[in-house]
């Protein structure tokens, strides 16, 4: 059964590629793209393939890659595929972590930063939008710090979850839960774009339009503090 759904996901996603070959030759709206994602490769090896899908689809699309700066795991996979795809790939990593993440030759240009609040500024101020693979504690957490940052108005960037097999099921339920509850706009549940495959969530964060209602922050100078960013960013919205 396990077997099946691989085969399927991956008829699914080679098949989608197939049809976006002609589409996605032209230049994207965006010119980098921020990948969170695990530094381990998971049980599912239909995570693999999501990683390597994912950097298929930015490579075709000409998009270049910024994430976590890691050789291993998804992290390794994806940023591999990218800089082999012949993209610019930019690791951000602190220099306490290089030991422990990176393995053997580093992939692209790697920025060491003094810890993990810079490496989370560093990669959001590189990026146009923002996208999460299945990962762990330190995945979920920069998600949800730049989901909270469009929140407050900080920037427009899309931000988009890879649901490969319903990997992030639970936390969109959750956030569901928050919205009837009344700890989470619908406005703000906009910010949150999800997909089960690349193709398709390229193809959402692509006509992606930031939803703001009047009660929105403009923290102009939370950007430049925190962000190192003004409000004019690489991509007007």
């Amino acid at each position: 059964m396990e077997n099946n759904q691989q085969q399927q996901q991956q008829q699914q996603e080679e098949e989608e590629g197939r049809k976006a070959s002609s589409s996605s030759s032209s230049s994207s709206r965006f010119k980098r793209i921020c990948v969170f994602c695990g530094s381990s490769a998971g049980k599912n090896p239909t995570y693999h393939l999501a990683a390597i899908h994912l950097a298929k689809q930015l490579v075709e699309r000409k998009i270049d890659l910024v994430y976590g700066g890691g050789s291993i795991g998804l992290m390794g996979l994806v940023s591999q595929a990218v800089y082999h795809g012949g993209r610019h790939v930019l690791g951000v990593i602190p220099t306490t972590l290089m030991p422990r993440e990176i393995t053997g030759e580093p992939v692209g240009e790697v920025r060491a930063v003094s810890g993990m609040h810079q490496r989370k500024a560093e990669m959001a101020r590189q990026a146009d939008a923002f996208i999460a693979l299945p990962g762990g504690y330190g995945t979920l957490e920069e998600l949800l710090e730049v989901i909270t940052w469009a929140q407050l108005g900080i920037h427009d960037k899309p931000v988009g979850l890879l649901n490969v097999d319903g990997y992030y099921n639970s936390l969109l339920c959750f956030i569901d839960k928050a919205v009837d509850e009344g700890f989470i706009t619908p406005s703000a549940r906009h910010i949150i774009v999800s997909a089960q495959t690349a193709h398709e969530l390229m193809s959402k964060l692509e006509d992606y339009i930031p939803m703001h209602n009047d009660t929105t922050m403009k923290l102009s100078w939370e950007m430049e503090q925190q962000l190192g960013y003004t409000a004019t960013s690489d991509i007007a919205r």
